[in-house]
């Protein structure tokens, strides 16, 4: 069982704090579906750091600093990224969807044409930081002693410290984005961006800063994705953990309390494919079935997930509505 938690909550993080991302966006009125594309850009930026820092013996001593720095460069390399979505939707008055998919092309033929051109690579691998001994010294781990029981051991034992940070932030922005006047700001021109602006507020402003806090958790989740489910291997690719990261903010209906429970359920689906190969969960290997059958149920269940409670799901009104300030 504690086995099962632990993977639950590694592919659990990911998508919660990349869902908060589509909720940040489109609560502010700008349909944000380039999740999965600044995921693979924050990906790739945070494996490129990594693997630079790695070749300065300060950082391979200091394995969590290298750790974090790649992680907040894929922060922010994510709210960069994202800008080109907000430039076009907001000042250009593109259409959101098609600027979305061109980011969603655009990211992983950046990382792909840049992984070979530096590396001769198709992927970019993080190599693990070694000891004297040779032994992985645990980029990401945060070793806890198991004598502190189970529940310990499912929050801390082999812990990732991105973990603790994602779930701070989400418990944070939750917060912000209900009981502060600039939340409350954020949510309105979500949802009549005139009546907003005759009060005063700056609509694309506000616009601007929900897409951007989006791209910085999309990137935070993309490279939290490739550190602790995929190996430490940027390969262009995240799973489709952008778009099913989307569907989990629907089923959440924009809320933070039904993205989390929302993040958990999926997080427990995607996980299947990790334990059925496990001595614990017998039961799953005698069933004689694939890896990929498991691959498909997370997919699988967003369809039928959607399909019962789309009727429900309340869209901020004004979201992909370009902003006119002289419409009523």
């Amino acid at each position: 069982m504690v086995f099962l938690l632990q993977n639950t909550f590694v592919f659990t993080i990911p998508l919660l704090i990349v869902a908060l991302a589509g909720m940040f966006a489109e609560r502010s009125g700008i349909i944000n579906i380039a999740l999965d594309g600044i995921m693979i850009f924050g990906s790739f930026t945070g494996a490129l750091t990594a693997s630079v820092l790695r070749n300065d013996p300060f950082f391979v001593d200091h394995s969590q600093l290298t750790f974090l720095l790649a992680l907040l460069v894929a922060t922010v390399s994510g709210a960069l990224f994202s800008l080109l979505l907000s430039f076009s939707a907001i000042n250009l008055k593109a259409d959101q969807t098609i600027g979305g998919t061109a980011l969603n092309l655009l990211a992983p033929a950046i990382a792909l044409f840049f992984t070979k051109v530096l590396f001769h690579k198709d992927s970019l691998e993080m190599t693990a930081a070694r000891n004297s001994e040779g032994r992985p010294k645990g980029i990401q781990y945060a070793l806890i002693n198991e004598d502190m029981g189970p529940v310990g051991r499912i929050f801390f034992d082999k812990a990732y410290i991105s973990t603790f940070i994602a779930i701070a932030l989400f418990i944070i922005l939750s917060i912000w984005i209900y009981k502060t006047k600039t939340g409350l700001r954020l949510r309105a021109c979500g949802e009549h961006p005139q009546a907003a602006a005759s009060v005063g507020i700056n609509v694309k402003r506000m616009r601007y800063i929900g897409t951007t806090m989006s791209g910085a958790l999309a990137g935070f989740g993309g490279y939290t994705f490739i550190a602790t489910t995929a190996n430490g291997t940027a390969s262009g690719n995240v799973a489709g953990m952008g778009f099913l990261a989307l569907a989990i903010m629907i089923f959440g209906n924009w809320k933070p309390v039904g993205i989390a429970l929302g993040s958990l359920l999926f997080g427990f689906l995607k996980c299947l494919s990790v334990i059925s190969n496990s001595s614990d969960y017998t039961f799953l290997k005698n069933l004689g079935l694939p890896m990929y059958f498991y691959n498909i149920i997370p997919y699988a269940a967003v369809l039928l997930v959607l399909a019962f409670t789309s009727k429900r799901s309340r869209a901020p009104k004004a979201e992909g509505i370009p902003y006119d300030k002289g419409m009523r």
